[in-house]
Formats: C-alpha cells, structure tokens, sequence
C-alpha cells in the first residue's frame, strides 16, 4: 500500500477525516512499520456518503469474513458499523467514526496535526493523543510501541516533561 497515495485519492473525493494509528505515529517520527491505514472520518451525512462512495469503488470487504458473503458498502453499513476493517483494492484499510482515549471526529481533528508528505497535505492525529489511545486500547502491540511515542514527545518538546 502506498499510503500517500490512499489518502490523497480519500483528498479528492472530499472525505473529511484524521490518520491515525500507525501512518500517524510514523510521519511523526515512530520506527515501528503499518501495513495498514487507519481513519477516523467526520460522521456527517454527506461526508459518510462521500465515503462509502469511494470505498464501494474500491470493492471494500470485510477484513477476516469469507469472501462471497453479501456486504454492502453505504450509508446504512456506517450507521450500522461505524467501525469497520477492511481489504480494498489500493490495501486494507480502518475506518472509524471515534478514537479511543481521544474522542469522536470532533476531538480527533482538534487533536490533530497538518502533515505534508510529498505532495499531499493531510490531518494526523498528534503524538500526545496518539499516546492517549494507545493507552486506552490496552492492546499488547500499541502498549510495546508506548515508550517510543512518549520519547518522540518529549524530544518534541525539548525534553521538557508537562
């Protein structure tokens, strides 16, 4: 997957949203490698559209369910299934509507940071709510990468602890 190039097609078709998760940690410094994209995306009505929309163009699955069972990518699937994993065709991809430790969409993007990765501008979540969530998801592999953020932290703040 070509991240970059993910998020700059999400760009173009009007998705609002924030990276967050590993890509987020990574533009940030973070060394551990993803090999997925992880959004929380604006659940407005015509944002989910926007979305649902680009992602049935992907021919978005469910992550982990047998191929050939019926899904449907569209309004109705988010309202039902704000948080979804799935496999498309440009590589998998997370889609949430919240962060744990963090917030809704709202937070997320308050929380955030512009980031310019080549030629394509976009929002990642910042490293102190990075460590929020990884905290409040309690997962062994976010736990492992939680001295590495909170180093990247202090180092941005000039080893200054707040």
């Amino acid at each position: 997957m070509i991240f970059t190039d993910v998020i700059g097609r999400l760009i173009d078709a009007g998705v609002r949203f924030v990276v967050v998760g590993g890509v987020a940690a990574g533009v940030q410094g973070a060394t551990r490698a993803t090999f997925d994209l992880d959004i929380c995306y604006s659940p407005a009505p015509g944002n989910i559209e926007k979305l649902a929309r680009v992602l049935s163009t992907w021919h978005a699955y469910l992550r982990g369910v047998d191929p050939g069972l019926p899904f449907i990518m569209d309004v109705k699937t988010f309202r039902v299934t704000p948080v979804m994993t799935l496999t498309t065709d440009h590589g998998p991809l997370d889609v949430m509507d919240r962060v744990a430790g963090v917030g809704d969409f709202a937070a997320v993007r308050a929380s955030s940071v512009a980031v310019d990765a080549g030629s394509v501008r976009f929002r990642a979540l910042g490293l102190p709510a990075l460590v929020r969530a990884k905290r409040a998801t309690r997962r062994a592999k976010d736990l492992e990468q939680l001295p590495e953020l909170e180093a990247l932290l202090e180092h941005t703040r000039g080893g200054r602890r707040r």
